[in-house]
């Protein structure tokens, strides 16, 4: 990345930083826009306690660690799920109709059923964050199967492929990208849906928690803070995922 690049990537960070410490002296109320000094000084001291709910590194790696569950638990069965709907027409016609009326309904929808079906405790919350990353992994996994170069199915049936090496040598090789893509867009929604999820009563740790808890008393910095570090966790997601993409499917982008 050259000079110009970065300097363009920072501008608008920066700017709006400028804005919100002008703001908040003209509010001159750090109940409705905290100064910039607050937060950051919540920022920079993540191992002192913060309002008898812990600190904030133990409530963000709480956090972290129920994102992980859920994402990783509707990937295991949105990408198999995925190849097979997209691959096979009659396991399609099975669970299309099912899945495009499921897929509508909002994260938090669930909300009920998860705590009759789950009760006041991590399993609630994990499926919530479940349910969020689950069809955006599904449906871009079965639209990657789908748009498989036909003559990539061809040129291996020619060669002798049977149905199962066309499977695992050509079609989820070649839809790896598209499934790619639904885990970064999964892992953003299971990332906003954690933060719901930990905002409901049966939650008493972790940053959606903290930010309540904080609203509460009214500790804009301690809520604006924990909002900061939600932004910057989701993009060390996006581009951890992003650069996966870039290092070992560059070939796409050559066949675009």
């Amino acid at each position: 990345m050259n000079e110009k690049d970065l300097a363009l990537k920072l501008a608008l960070p920066v700017i709006a930083v400028v804005v919100w410490e002008l703001l908040a002296i003209y509010v001159n109320n750090p109940v409705i826009l905290p100064r910039v000094e607050a937060v950051v000084n919540v920022l920079i001291h993540p191992n002192q306690g913060i309002l008898g709910t812990g600190n904030l590194i133990d409530n963000t790696l709480i956090s972290i660690k129920r994102v992980l569950s859920g994402f990783f638990l509707a990937s295991a069965v949105a990408i198999p799920l995925g190849i097979l709907m997209g691959h096979y027409k009659t396991v399609n016609n099975l669970f299309d109709t099912i899945i495009e009326l499921l897929r509508p309904i909002p994260p938090l929808a669930w909300v009920p059923l998860s705590l009759a079906w789950f009760g006041l405790g991590e399993m609630s919350m994990i499926f919530i964050i479940f349910i969020g990353a689950f069809f955006p992994i599904l449906i871009n996994t079965i639209s990657g199967v789908k748009s498989v170069p036909t003559p990539l199915i061809e040129a291996a049936l020619t060669l002798g492929a049977k149905g199962r090496d066309i499977l695992l040598k050509v079609v989820i090789p070649a839809s790896s990208p598209s499934i790619l893509t639904g885990l970064r867009v999964g892992a953003g929604i299971a990332w906003m849906c954690v933060v719901a999820a930990e905002m409901l009563p049966s939650s008493n740790a972790g940053l959606g928690y903290l930010i309540m808890y904080a609203y509460s008393i009214s500790r804009m910095d301690v809520v604006i803070a924990c909002m900061i570090i939600i932004g910057i966790i989701g993009l060390i997601l996006d581009r951890g995922l992003r650069y996966i993409e870039d290092k070992y499917f560059a070939w796409r982008k050559m066949m675009k």
